[in-house]
C-alpha cells in the first residue's frame, strides 16, 4: 500500500501539497505545531492513498517522501 512521510520539521504548512493531492486526503494538522511554528501536513486517510507523488513534487521543501 502506498503513503507518505511528511517531515514535519521541514514542512511549512503552505498546503501546496494539499492542493496537488488528486484525492484530497492530505490536510494541516491543526493540533501540532512546528519547531518552525507552522502546522505541518498529514496524511487523512492512509487508504486512500495511490502513490502518485504529487504531492512530493509540489513540496517545495522537499518535506514529503512518497513509499509504493
Amino acid at each position: 500500500m502506498a503513503h507518505i512521510e511528511v517531515n514535519e520539521n521541514l514542512c511549512k504548512g503552505c498546503e501546496m501539497c494539499v492542493h496537488a493531492c488528486p484525492k484530497k486526503i492530505i490536510e494541516l494538522d491543526r493540533e501540532k505545531l512546528n519547531a518552525k511554528g507552522y502546522h505541518p501536513a498529514r496524511l487523512r486517510e492512509a487508504d486512500k492513498c495511490i502513490g502518485c507523488k504529487a504531492c512530493a513534487v509540489m513540496c517545495p521543501d522537499i518535506a514529503i517522501t512518497v513509499y509504493r
